[in-house]
């Protein structure tokens, strides 16, 4: 737990997703198996404070996002939030759109790993919450669609229009924003936007413990580095890189490290 916090405790229940931590995994399961799992305004919300809470608590290394029933998630609610975006004004739109980007942030700049598990439809919000994880696992049965276009609004929501083209390259990342057809499975691991499974729950598991049960600094230093970087000059991210690894070589687990090579043993990871 990090001792730099302010007096408010951490909030022990989350009323608009299933979440827990187990052996270091925080699990995140939306829970609107009969929408799709369609985001409302509270899920945004509670999903956001979550996400700035979590690597405060200590308890979890790495996260997995997932969703229950036929799909992953589906998008906004287009009743519980569509429609009641029409009634609001200019300055409570921008509040909400600045809420949904704040939810895709706190995914890049959490300091441990993301997993999202895609069971099914990942569409609009959907397809932009799995592309902010670190990792995208996928059964055969899922898809993305980048819907935005299709209602009438920017295909560059939420982050999209600058983390796409960071994995599938500016031409794709231009056809699927701007065209907003549904990506079979097949398809979506051929441009690189997640790995095909057999068995998701295991996969996932499996990773998430992997991620774990491994040496969390460098996880975290790593994916910090990656997420800081991608608007650097090469000169600016090696010198970073180089300042980051001397910084490193002085931690608890590079030196376990050493010492567990010299005896012949795994090594013992603390994340110090």
């Amino acid at each position: 737990m990090s001792p730099f916090r302010a007096s408010p405790g951490f909030t022990r229940e989350w009323a608009h997703f299933d979440f827990d931590v187990d052996d270091g995994i925080a699990t995140v399961t939306l829970n609107r198996p009969e929408k799709l799992n369609a985001l409302t305004f509270d899920v945004y919300a509670d999903l956001r404070d979550l996400i700035a809470e979590l690597p405060h608590r200590g308890d979890a290394k790495v996260l997995v996002l997932r969703g229950t029933g036929r799909g992953f998630c589906s998008g906004g609610d287009v009743e519980e939030i569509i429609g009641e975006l029409q009634a609001m004004k200019p300055a409570q739109l921008l509040e909400f759109t600045r809420m949904t980007g704040a939810v895709v942030r706190a995914l890049r700049e959490c300091p441990m790993p993301v997993i999202a598990a895609v069971n099914g439809v990942a569409a609009g919000a959907g397809s932009v919450l799995a592309l902010a994880a670190d990792f995208r696992l996928l059964t055969s049965t899922a898809s993305f669609a980048f819907l935005f276009t299709k209602v009438g609004l920017a295909g560059a929501d939420m982050g999209a229009a600058y983390l796409l083209p960071r994995l599938v390259g500016l031409a794709r990342a231009t056809e699927l924003l701007l065209l907003g057809d549904r990506l079979d499975a097949t398809r979506a691991e051929n441009l690189g936007l997640g790995t095909i499974v057999d068995d998701l729950p295991a996969a996932a598991r499996s990773l998430a413990h992997r991620l774990a049960e491994g040496p969390a600094l460098a996880y975290s230093t790593t994916k910090v580095l990656l997420t800081r970087e991608q608007d650097l000059d090469l000169a600016s991210a090696i010198e970073l890189e180089a300042i980051t690894q001397a910084l490193l070589m002085k931690s608890d687990d590079h030196a376990e490290f050493l010492a567990a090579w010299r005896a012949g043993r795994p090594p013992v990871w603390t994340g110090q």
